[in-house]
């Protein structure tokens, strides 16, 4: 097996790819998010993987996922690059509709003025989250590139596969 060649596959099909215009592939990819919930979210640390499906929101231009705990926390101690993946259940290769994101995760203070402001945001109570049993964990991921894989983009004259790398990657 040629893994170098095959991690390359999209590297240099994007070469000649037909490419969106920035600002009309971040609406798509905006839209895309935005009806939407679920992610998987991957972490790694050493030999150490994990990958949990996880509600998301998604407000100021990153993603929040609220989690009582899990494994997920033992990699992201070491490591804060994490990969999400969104996608619809039912795909083939003539319908593909998927989103890769990679970011920076950091944790959010519990009750902090950004903690509350998604919490509002998300419409929960914050006088129902501090009557918890322990507090709720605040993921924040910051996006550096999206990777947009979505068969009608043919229909408009554009390659399936499209990638937004962000200013702050």
């Amino acid at each position: 097996m040629d893994y170098e060649k095959a991690s390359q596959y999209w590297m240099e099909k994007d070469k000649s790819s037909i490419k969106m215009p920035e600002d009309e592939l971040k609406k798509e990819i905006d839209s895309f998010i935005k009806v939407r919930n679920v992610c998987a979210l991957a972490t790694a640390s050493g030999d150490f993987v994990r990958n949990t499906p996880i509600e998301y929101n998604y407000f100021f231009g990153c993603f929040y996922l609220f989690s009582e705990g899990g494994l997920k926390f033992k990699a992201l101690k070491d490591n804060k690059h994490v990969c999400l993946a969104i996608f619809d259940p039912v795909m083939s290769f003539t319908n593909l509709n998927s989103l890769q994101v990679t970011g920076i995760a950091e944790m959010i203070e519990p009750y902090s003025e950004e903690y509350v402001k998604v919490a509002k945001e998300k419409k929960l109570s914050i006088e129902a989250l501090k009557r918890l049993p322990s507090p709720m964990s605040l993921i924040k991921i910051v996006p550096t590139v999206f990777d947009l894989l979505k068969s009608d983009l043919k229909k408009k004259g554009y390659s399936s596969r499209q990638q937004l790398v962000l200013k702050q990657a």
